[in-house]
């Protein structure tokens, strides 16, 4: 191998800092960048990569492995006799199946008689509504997805009119959304990119604004929880998706306006994660006016972006810039029970625990981690936060508490070997 060549941090004789320095390299991270969202100096984070400072105790530890990213704690640390994937979640037994729809063509002859877009969109809104109230909602997706992904793609290939064509791959790039949602965290980061690339090609032959936007809501996630690095991408898709849309907003239906109000919290999302505290929070002022000429009981089904949601979108903003008195303010004052969908409710849930985690109350974050497990476990087992929460306080040195953690932490599948 050249003498210049990047080292592979999960080779074992390199050290923990050099893993840590390989990793944020990678990430497009400096070191005052990840010294400041640490909370630590330039200078630690500089005698930490360069070997003079050990690896640091495990709270830091994992969120150094939050801050970078990480999918498997060993990628960090080294220790390849106990792996723990962080931000990547068990592979759900409906995978593969929904894998070889994904990569499955239809070219080949049938006889069978594509379902028309009406009856797709129907029964599409079947299984979002299937989503949000069931706890193991990626059981229930996963087992509609083959279907719904084989009909979609077969009603494109059918359309006899370029109208019935752009109806079919409006539905089409909806149904790569949902998809979206099963594979996400899950270990084929190549399969999560391509959906969601089919689901913006769809959306875009669609010609349909609510398409575009959804595609481009879940694209500029993608781009944004792949790292620092792509924080322009992310902000990119969502303001240029946001000026396809602005024409239509003024006369506009529920859904589509739903979609633009999603579109700008995501752009305060990017804005929290950079620590760019005015325009996360005028961002946030913009979704909550577009919230606020919704009806009070609407809720739009991919995103949850509605009135209810908007206390859940202030607890986020607030931890993402790091603020633990104004998160758990946000948390107090955001209402859960406003929200109808499980699998949200049990995200939201997590974003509080984060804003008590932030402020010190790792009782209480404990306690909301419980109720998220509670709302919707499948949800909880694949966020990488929670898992770096109950991991933390498997270390804490007040036994109720270590204990307390070492029960979720089993129920996460966190201490299987």
């Amino acid at each position: 191998m050249p003498n210049d060549a990047t080292p592979d941090p999960n080779e074992e004789q390199i050290a923990f800092g050099q893993r840590m320095k390989i990793l944020r390299d990678r990430r497009g991270m400096s070191r005052p960048t990840a010294a400041g969202l640490l909370g630590m100096s330039t200078s630690w984070v500089k005698q930490v990569e360069r070997g003079q400072i050990g690896m640091p105790k495990l709270p830091v530890v994992l969120r150094i492995a939050e801050l970078l990213r990480v999918r498997d704690l060993s990628d960090l640390t080294g220790d390849q006799t106990a792996p723990v994937d962080l931000f990547i979640g068990p592979g759900h037994h409906r995978l593969p199946a929904v894998r070889d729809a994904v990569n499955a063509l239809t070219l080949g002859a049938t006889n069978r008689q594509a379902p028309s877009p009406a009856h797709l969109a129907a029964r599409l809104a079947k299984a979002w509504a299937a989503r949000h109230q069931a706890p193991n909602h990626r059981e229930v997706i996963g087992d509609l997805l083959p279907g719904l992904i084989h009909d979609a793609q077969l009603a494109v290939r059918q359309a006899d009119t370029a109208a019935d064509r752009r109806a079919a791959q409006a539905v089409l790039s909806e149904v790569y959304s949902l998809s979206q949602f099963f594979i996400a965290y899950q270990p084929d980061s190549a399969l999560l990119w391509r959906v969601a690339e089919r689901g913006m090609v769809a959306a875009q032959e669609s010609e349909d604004p609510h398409a575009i936007g959804v595609a481009a809501w879940l694209a500029a996630q993608a781009h944004r929880d792949s790292g620092p690095a792509h924080f322009d991408a992310a902000n990119a898709m969502t303001r240029e998706a946001l000026a396809f849309l602005e024409p239509a907003l003024p006369d506009a239906d529920d859904r589509t306006a739903a979609i633009a109000g999603a579109l700008q919290f995501e752009a305060g999302y990017t804005a929290a994660r950079r620590g760019e505290t005015g325009t996360a929070w005028g961002w946030w002022d913009k979704a909550q006016a577009t919230a606020a000429r919704l009806p009070a009981s609407y809720y739009h089904p991919v995103t949850s972006f509605s009135q209810a949601i908007m206390g859940a979108h202030a607890v986020t903003i607030a931890v993402e810039l790091r603020a633990g008195g104004e998160s758990v303010r946000q948390a107090v004052a955001a209402d859960a029970t406003a929200i109808p969908s499980r699998p949200r409710l049990a995200r939201h849930r997590i974003e509080e625990a984060r804003a008590y985690h932030l402020d010190g109350q790792q009782e209480t974050a404990l306690a909301t981690l419980e109720r998220a497990h509670e709302a919707a476990p499948e949800t909880i087992r694949y966020n990488g936060y929670a898992r770096r929460i109950v991991l933390e306080e498997t270390e804490s040195r007040i036994p109720a508490r270590r204990q307390r953690a070492a029960v979720l932490a089993d129920r996460l599948g966190l201490l299987a070997a």
